[in-house]
């Protein structure tokens, strides 16, 4: 299958390593050739790396370079083209023009995606003939190591193309976030601000210094998260599971954050909060899965240890 991306920068780049290992040919296009073709030669120095680590779904280095080209006019790179991952600046005219554009010479059925980090597609899809096969593909940078992408629709996104793309991208080796409606910042960008803004208050009103605050995140809270999220965290936190966590704890999270309106951890949300727990955790499974969250929290740390004694070696 045919992939184009229109914008070859630091996001762009990196999109098309996770398209070619997906198998798919993958067509750079950028309006200055020679930065098209500086993003291929970065894939050319990366995958070797993630060869070895076993990031290119089977495929060697030189399999998946050989699906990267550059195109000399954007009808050149969208003609024939399955799916299309726009990369431009955040700007939403720039990117409403560039819709238009693309919308006029791709064929009926092909997928227009967004990688944009805050601009919501109705802001820019309006106008389009077909805007319902238009979405947000947002990932973190670079997705052919995190693999989490904000899957966003407009109010107008067909169900069929969401789904259709969430399954195209976990094809790539992406592990799609599907969004129910669109909200500037999406989930990822939200909750990241979150942590920003309470990381700055808590230096800003001499609590801690910056680096007290990475420690929380980068060798506490950030542990557990690389491999489960805060409501598994949660869940897991309590032997009766996150209905008992609220029961706890709830009060006193809320009585944290009193002048900003926090939603109530209570009825209908935590109903619907617990059964999304529970049809992924029975009880019955919870002491197995919070000794293998254990043995995960090891493993991790001593690999942490490991490389950084690595580090210290290669340093000296």
């Amino acid at each position: 299958m045919k992939v184009a991306l229109v914008g070859t920068g630091l996001v762009g780049r990196a999109w098309g390593i996770c398209f070619a290992r997906g198998g798919h040919d993958v067509v750079y296009f950028n309006r200055n050739r020679e930065r098209a073709e500086a993003a291929i030669a970065y894939a050319g120095e990366i995958l070797p790396d993630l060869e070895q680590m076993d990031l290119l779904n089977g495929f060697t280095a030189s399999q998946v370079r050989s699906r990267l080209q550059p195109a000399e006019r954007l009808e050149d790179a969208l003609a024939g083209a399955h799916y299309v991952q726009e990369s431009l600046p955040e700007d939403a005219s720039l990117k409403r023009d560039i819709f238009l554009e693309m919308e006029a010479a791709v064929d009926p059925d092909c997928v227009l995606a967004s990688s944009t980090s805050g601009i919501v597609a109705s802001a820019f899809t309006r106008d389009l003939k077909h805007r319902e096969r238009c979405v947000i593909a947002h990932p973190l940078n670079p997705p052919f190591v995190i693999p989490a992408v904000d899957l966003v629709p407009s109010p107008w996104t067909s169900n069929t193309v969401l789904d259709w793309t969430a399954e195209f991208l976990r094809g790539c080796g992406q592990a799609p976030i599907h969004m129910k409606k669109e909200d500037p910042g999406f989930l990822t960008i939200r909750l990241q601000g979150a942590i920003y803004h309470e990381a700055f208050r808590l230096v800003a009103e001499g609590f801690a210094d910056p680096e007290d605050v990475d420690i929380c995140i980068r060798d506490g809270l950030g542990l557990r998260w690389s491999f489960i999220g805060p409501f598994e965290t949660a869940d897991l936190n309590a032997p009766g599971g996150i209905r008992e966590f609220v029961g706890l704890f709830g009060d006193s999270y809320r009585d944290l954050y009193p002048k900003d309106g926090p939603i109530a951890w209570a009825g209908a949300l935590l109903d619907e909060v617990e059964q999304a727990r529970r049809s992924k955790l029975a009880m019955s499974d919870h002491p197995a899965r919070q000794l293998w969250r254990d043995r995960r929290l090891v493993s991790l740390v001593a690999h942490k240890r490991a490389q950084a004694r690595r580090d210290c070696d290669n340093d000296g």
